[in-house]
């Protein structure tokens, strides 16, 4: 898949397919948008083109991270993403701006898909009713889609971001189409995990939206190869210096995979979550911290087989 970053970097297709939105997470409702988006370019010959924006338009943390979302868009098969910055100026675009300047001049679809719930230009002024006179006017199809539901609520990402930090990571997995994971880099952290035996790789996360705070056995894929272990959320309580508060948000990402002692720093990593094994606990010694640690690793071993799982 292609990819431009930005409009001046775009290189307008010769009537391609549209699919317009945000798409954070790509979930079972954005993937059926997709999937239709594919059929529609091959019905007309034509290339598969996504617009995306970001950061995201109501300033929602992600779900997943923009290299991410794309590395997902390409696996379904899309042609070219254009992702568009939602900058201040942008923002006060408006809706018939939008149309003209952007879909029309620069894009110019022979097919245009939205769900039903898109909006577009400023204040939200544009929706799926506007882009239907257009396509009249325009001579281009629209595919209005309506929002995918489970047990009659609409799957949206608000509700998955939601789910997530409930810990309801069965349910979230679900409406994503996909397990939950995290992204991210392996960055350099206070190394206690390899003095007290049990080496773990600490991760920047590619995106804002995390479980809760806890242990968890996991599946991390590493260079196409996935391994088992047992992953920590947390603000390390026992490390903590006494009376410091920890700093809203804050969170270390640390895993322990199965072995693996290879050197994994600036590497980027998947951590795919299996099952939680215990809340987030302050231990009244590094000693007491590190027997718990032989336990959980234990009970994540009898969970997960400790077997690498195969791609």
């Amino acid at each position: 898949m292609k990819t431009a970053y930005s409009l001046t970097y775009f290189k307008p297709l010769k009537r391609p397919a549209v699919a317009l939105g945000v798409f954070d997470g790509l979930h079972c409702g954005h993937q059926r948008i997709v999937a239709r988006l594919i059929k529609e370019a091959k019905k007309f010959h034509t290339k598969s083109l996504l617009v995306t924006f970001f950061p995201h338009p109501q300033k929602e943390d992600l779900l997943y991270s923009l290299s991410h979302r794309l590395k997902l868009l390409e696996e379904l098969g899309v042609d070219l993403c254009l992702v568009i910055r939602f900058t201040p100026a942008f923002r006060k675009m408006s809706a018939e701006e939008f149309l003209q300047k952007i879909l029309l001049k620069r894009v110019n679809p022979v097919v245009v898909l939205v769900g039903r719930n898109f909006t577009f230009g400023r204040g939200a002024e544009g929706n799926w009713q506007l882009l239907k006179e257009y396509s009249r006017k325009k001579k281009f199809k629209l595919v209005v889609m309506d929002m995918m539901t489970y047990k009659g609520k609409p799957v949206s990402s608000s509700w998955i971001r939601s789910l997530i930090r409930a810990g309801k990571n069965s349910l979230a997995s679900k409406l994503l189409g996909r397990p939950l994971i995290i992204f991210g880099r392996v960055t350099r952290g206070s190394s206690l995990g390899r003095r007290l035996g049990y080496p773990t790789a600490n991760v920047d996360a590619d995106h804002e939206v995390l479980p809760p705070f806890g242990v968890y056995s996991v599946r991390v894929k590493l260079a196409g190869k996935y391994f088992t272990g047992i992953c920590y959320i947390g603000d390390k309580p026992t490390l903590r210096p006494s009376g410091r508060r920890k700093s809203k948000g804050e969170a270390n990402i640390e895993v322990h995979i199965f072995g693996f002692g290879g050197n994994l720093y600036g590497r980027k990593i998947q951590i795919e979550f299996v099952k939680k094994i215990r809340p987030q606990k302050k231990f009244t010694s590094v000693q007491e911290l590190a027997r718990q640690i032989k336990k959980d690793i234990r009970l994540c071993a009898t969970h997960l087989s400790g077997k690498p799982r195969q791609p």
